[in-house]
């Protein structure tokens, strides 16, 4: 089979491979293997190129999530998902909603299964007879596991109520207090039991644990933005100091994120759950390893 071929399908490939594993460099080493096999089979040997690179592709993904599951249960502190930049999620509105970072946390809680033909059904619109042929089940097992996926979403999926344009001022508003010790401007912006969750993943400073309430959250961002906590951060980073530390909004996971860098690279990511008006979680990226595709 050829390259160019192959190449047609990849977006697909790595888009779906990323939904299940939520990672962005296992995705590729996915589209990889898929290439290295689909590379040693026949010119025509699949009558639909596609279904059959979509089934090899899901399959590989599934075997490395099943792995991927044991040792997340080793990490250190809470695991988030790695991050991709979505610069042009006005053309693929509905396709960048599935890989917002709060439902990829939902997909976590899922089995592999689960998630596998949610992400089929729900992102790329397979129906559950063509999901079945990629998985190996039949139709009626799939529509099961569809369905018991769907409603297990459907409860723990945060209500993203507001358009892009809304969550992107209230997360300038969030820069803007947190950057300017604002303790109560900040606090006004929080859900009274709003979260924040934070992967360090052990190699830099976030919290091992889930802070919960609006004075905790808003003290600690607070901490974290003052000329001491920025320093205290970027050490644990090894970084040299002085650096040329630089704060703006961009779009990450389909979303507004708070993306701070240090001297050129992306050190943290902070994205916004927002609901009523008002910020209900507080994601905080910022194991090194997890910024390599922003």
């Amino acid at each position: 089979m050829t390259a160019l071929s192959f190449s047609e399908h990849r977006k697909i490939l790595l888009g779906v491979a990323y939904r299940i594993l939520g990672s962005v460099t296992d995705a590729e080493d996915v589209v990889q293997e898929t290439w290295l096999r689909w590379s040693q089979l026949p010119e025509g040997y699949a009558d639909d190129e596609r279904a059959y690179l979509v089934r090899i592709a899901t399959n590989l993904a599934l075997d490395r999530l099943r792995q991927a599951k044991s040792r997340r249960e080793s990490y250190v502190g809470p695991w988030l998902p790695e991050l991709v930049s979505t610069p042009d999620v006005a053309e693929e509105a509905e396709l960048a909603d599935t890989v917002e970072l709060a439902l990829l946390v939902v997909l976590e809680t899922l089995s592999p299964l689960e998630r596998a033909v949610f992400v089929l059904r729900e992102a790329f619109g397979y129906s559950h007879a063509e999901i079945g042929a990629i998985l190996g089940r039949d139709e009626p097992a799939i529509r099961q596991l569809a369905k018991r996926a769907r409603d297990h979403v459907r409860e723990r999926r945060p209500r993203f109520d507001v358009d892009r344009g809304e969550r992107r001022a209230i997360t300038e508003r969030f820069v803007s207090a947190a950057a300017g010790g604002d303790l109560d401007g900040l606090t006004a912006l929080l859900a009274k039991d709003v979260t924040l969750v934070g992967d360090g993943g052990g190699k830099a400073r976030a919290p091992r644990n889930v802070l919960a309430g609006a004075a905790n959250v808003a003290r600690f961002l607070l901490a974290i933005a003052s000329e001491r906590g920025v320093s205290r951060f970027l050490n644990d980073l090894s970084a040299d100091l002085p650096a040329d530390l630089t704060i703006e909004i961009g779009d990450v996971n389909g979303g507004p994120a708070v993306v701070v860098q240090a001297d050129g690279r992306v050190v943290a990511v902070l994205s916004l759950v927002v609901a009523d008006g008002l910020v209900e979680t507080v994601y905080v990226v910022a194991n090194p390893e997890k910024m390599s595709h922003l």
